[in-house]
């Protein structure tokens, strides 16, 4: 036969006094119920101890559940701040070529990616041109440039933001950058009626920073008003 040895009477006094402490302490909680199963024995079911287990993990899973929307909500808050640092900026300019330009550097800064691309369309023969004054942000292509840009051969329903992953990156949109995209955001732009569309292209070096499934409730409040912003400047 085995013997414990008895605790000692100011701990058992500690006890008496506070058990609230033991009762919010998991692991000697889980201590004291495996000893009261020793001594049942091995013939009784206690039901008792497997509902208090089953309610322990659902505990469990309920805790990590609430930490899972904790973060979302606070990854959520945090995209928002980026957007609106965003809009801000792309509204301060007083100039097109100034706003052009700002995509490229505080407002690309502001949304963490890499590049802003703006592609436009156009059927005059100086769109490249103009393109080349504007510096690398602007893009400009023929008729239908972003429909074969966005959705390739495919004919799918437009969509105003499409997030992929890049293999390849396209050297007609991004030229000669000195940084390979490995994903990107596609905003589709409507600049009114009687104009061609156009694009706006959010790059990245990261794979995982934009790829299908992930939200674009924010992205399309920016599309939205970064079109309204177009639609100012091309009256």
């Amino acid at each position: 036969m085995t013997s414990t040895a008895p605790i000692s009477e100011q701990l058992r006094e500690q006890i008496i006094s506070q058990p609230e402490t033991i009762l919010d302490d998991h692991d000697m909680m889980r201590a004291l119920i495996a000893a009261n199963e020793r001594t049942m024995g091995a013939n009784i079911v206690d039901l008792r101890g497997i509902a208090m287990e089953r309610l322990e993990s659902r505990l469990d899973r309920l805790e990590d559940t609430h930490r899972s929307v904790i973060a979302a909500a606070y990854e959520n808050l945090a995209g928002m701040n980026l957007i609106h640092r965003a809009v801000l900026r792309m509204l301060d300019p007083t100039d097109f070529e100034t706003f052009v330009k700002d995509l490229g550097s505080e407002v690309a800064e502001h949304l963490g990616v890499d590049c802003i691309r703006l592609i436009l369309e156009t059927e005059l023969d100086d769109g490249a041109e103009i393109a080349g004054r504007l510096g690398e942000v602007l893009v400009v292509g023929e008729p239908g440039f972003v429909a074969r840009y966005v959705d390739g051969e495919r004919e799918l329903p437009p969509r105003a933001v499409t997030l992929r992953q890049v293999h390849e990156q396209n050297a007609r949109v991004y030229g000669e950058s000195g940084f390979w995209v490995r994903s990107e955001a596609c905003l589709r732009l409507d600049l009114g009626k009687g104009r061609l569309p156009g694009l706006l292209v959010l790059g990245a070096e990261d794979p995982h920073q934009f790829k299908p499934g992930q939200g674009t409730d924010l992205l399309a409040f920016f599309g939205g008003v970064f079109e309204r912003a177009m639609r100012r400047w091309l009256d």
